[in-house]
């Protein structure tokens, strides 16, 4: 697959002695360290680094030294951000979920949490991406936030795809971010 694809290759694992063979056989541009369990359907939170970060110490090295570029995938706490760095992750990944799965005051309150996230990931030197539940209804004020280098948003397009197709799908997506992303541009600069 990676000999046919003219994007870089990213591949999401959890960090197990398995895994860690098959990235550094086939070494994608970039692996996400996430959590998983048996009976989860898709990675339900983020990995909690700032308990496991002496297991996980060990992944990223190895996985870093091997030229591929380690993101953690966590909550947007500044506990989990600052373990991820203490660790050596270059970047860090904020679980979207709660703030997609939220309404009104709470959705408010997720929000915050993933800016506050994004605010301490630049001010100690991590590149931060927000990825998991994102979709049309919920990608607008995540796109704009201004430190927020990449979103991950594979399961909803594929999932939308079904209905309007793939390529429409990803455009309009597309065309979400990138008008929340120059509104906000505007903004900072008037």
């Amino acid at each position: 697959m990676k000999q046919c694809l003219a994007l870089p290759l990213n591949l999401e694992m959890a960090p197990t002695g398995e895994m860690l063979e098959i990235a550094l056989r086939h070494k994608p541009h970039a692996v996400c360290l996430v959590p998983e369990r048996r009976e989860e359907r898709t990675t339900e939170g983020g990995l909690d680094v700032h308990s496991a970060g002496n297991h996980l110490t060990g992944y990223v090295a190895k996985l870093a030294e091997a030229g591929i570029r380690v993101s953690m995938f966590i909550e947007p706490s500044g506990r989990q951000i600052r373990a991820a760095h203490r660790i050596g992750a270059p970047v860090v990944e904020l679980h979207a979920g709660a703030y997609c799965d939220a309404e009104g005051a709470a959705r408010e309150a997720e929000f915050g949490r993933i800016v506050e996230g994004a605010r301490i990931a630049e001010e100690i030197g991590l590149e931060c991406h927000v990825g998991h539940g994102l979709s049309f209804d919920t990608v607008a004020p995540v796109a704009a936030i201004a430190n927020v280098a990449e979103l991950n948003i594979g399961h909803f397009l594929v999932g939308e795809a079904i209905f309007s197709g793939l390529d429409s799908s990803i455009k309009r997506m597309r065309a979400l971010m990138d008008r929340a992303r120059a509104q906000a541009t505007g903004a900072q600069s008037a």
